[in-house]
C-alpha cells in the first residue's frame, strides 16, 4: 500500500473538521454507537435464529482496523446515520393497546445503516478545497434474506476522500467494495484491511486533481444533462455502449439548479464550469439517495466525470457531451 500520509503543515485543527452538514441526507438521522449497543435489538435468521452481525459490530470492526493501519494518525469517532427504522415489542407489552405503551416496552432496529471515519491528519487538497481521508461502510438488512437460515452477510466498505467545503464523498472504485461478503467479524476485519491495503490514494487523488484542470462550455453542460435525462429511455443495444447513469431525474434537476446557484460550485463568469465542480454537483444531488445506493451511485459519479475527462483529454467523441 503506498503511503498515506501527509505533510505535517497541512494537518489542521480538529474545530475545522467540525461538520456543518450530514455526508448522507435523504431519510436519515444521526444517532451514536452507544444506541445503537444498548437500545437496539438485533436482527436474526429466521429459520434457524442464528445471529446476524449487528450494525454496532461492524462499525467496532471496521474502527479497529482504521487504528491499527492509521496508528499515528488522528482518527475521529464514527459518524453513524440510520434509516428505516423497524419497530417491536417485548413480549409482555403483546397485548397492551399502543398508547400506553412505555418506552421499555418498544424495541426497535434500523434496516439501514452507514457510517464514516475521518483522519482529518491527512489532508489534500484539489482546487481550493480540501479533503481528508475517510472510511467507513453501509450495511442494508433488506439485501439480506433474514426469512432463511443463517448464511454469508454482505456489506459495503469504502476509503476515499470527504470534501470539507460541503462533506462531499469522493469514492472510487478500487476504494469500494460493493458487496462484502463474510460470515463473521474476524473475516470482515481481514476483507477490510485488505481493501485498505489495496487503496492506491495517490492514483484517486491524481484523477481529482484531472478534474480541476478540465473544463466545458454551458452548451456542454446543457448536452450532458439532456443526454443525461434520455439515458434511462435508451434501447438496451444502445445504452450497452454508453457509460451507466444512476441518478434520478429529481437529482440531475438538483444538479442543473446547481449549476447556477451552489455557493461552492457553480459555473464561472464566463459560463465555464471545471469537471471537479461537476463531480462535486453530481455528489451533493447524491446526498438524496437511500443508505443502499449511496456508495454505488458515488462510484458512479466518480466513473461518469472521469470518462469525460478521458474525453475530452484525448479529443475523442463522448455520447453525453457530442
Amino acid at each position: 500500500m503506498e503511503q498515506l500520509n501527509s505533510s505535517s503543515d497541512l494537518i489542521i485543527p480538529e474545530q475545522e473538521v467540525v461538520q456543518s452538514s450530514p455526508f448522507i441526507e435523504a431519510n436519515t438521522k444521526n444517532v451514536s454507537l452507544s444506541h445503537l449497543k444498548k437500545d437496539c435489538t438485533v436482527p436474526v435468521f429466521s429459520k434457524d435464529n442464528e445471529v446476524t452481525i449487528a450494525h454496532h459490530e461492524f462499525i467496532e470492526a471496521v474502527d479497529d482496523c482504521v487504528k491499527s493501519i492509521f496508528s499515528g494518525q488522528r482518527i475521529l469517532q464514527p459518524e453513524i446515520r440510520t434509516s428505516h427504522v423497524i419497530k417491536g415489542r417485548i413480549p409482555e407489552a403483546i397485548g397492551k393497546p399502543v398508547k400506553e405503551l412505555l418506552e421499555t416496552d418498544k424495541t426497535i432496529y434500523y434496516e439501514r445503516m452507514m457510517f464514516k471515519i475521518d483522519i482529518p491528519s491527512i489532508i489534500e487538497q484539489v482546487g481550493e478545497n480540501k479533503l481528508n481521508l475517510t472510511i467507513g461502510g453501509v450495511r442494508a438488512y433488506n439485501q439480506e434474506n433474514l426469512y432463511s437460515k443463517k448464511t454469508i452477510e454482505k456489506f459495503k466498505v469504502f476509503i476515499g476522500f470527504k470534501n470539507l467545503v460541503c462533506t462531499n464523498l469522493c469514492v472510487s472504485s478500487d476504494g469500494f467494495v460493493e458487496e462484502m461478503r463474510v460470515s463473521n467479524q474476524n473475516q470482515l476485519k481481514d476483507k477490510v484491511l485488505e481493501l485498505i491495503g489495496g487503496y492506491q490514494m495517490q492514483n484517486h487523488l491524481s484523477l481529482l486533481q484531472k478534474l480541476n484542470e478540465i473544463s466545458i462550455s454551458d452548451k456542454q453542460f446543457a448536452r450532458l444533462l439532456g443526454r443525461c435525462r434520455m439515458y434511462q429511455f435508451l434501447p438496451k443495444k444502445e445504452r450497452a455502449s454508453v457509460p451507466e447513469l444512476r441518478l434520478n431525474d429529481g437529482q440531475l434537476t438538483s444538479i442543473a439548479k446547481g449549476y447556477f446557484t451552489d455557493e461552492n460550485f457553480s459555473r464561472s463568469d464566463d459560463g465555464l464550469i471545471s469537471l471537479w465542480n461537476v463531480f462535486n454537483l453530481l455528489t451533493s444531488a447524491n446526498k438524496s439517495s437511500y443508505i443502499d445506493t449511496f456508495l454505488s451511485r458515488s462510484v458512479n459519479s466518480q466513473e461518469l466525470v472521469q470518462n469525460l475527462c478521458n474525453s475530452l483529454d484525448s479529443g475523442m467523441p463522448n455520447w453525453y457531451l457530442n
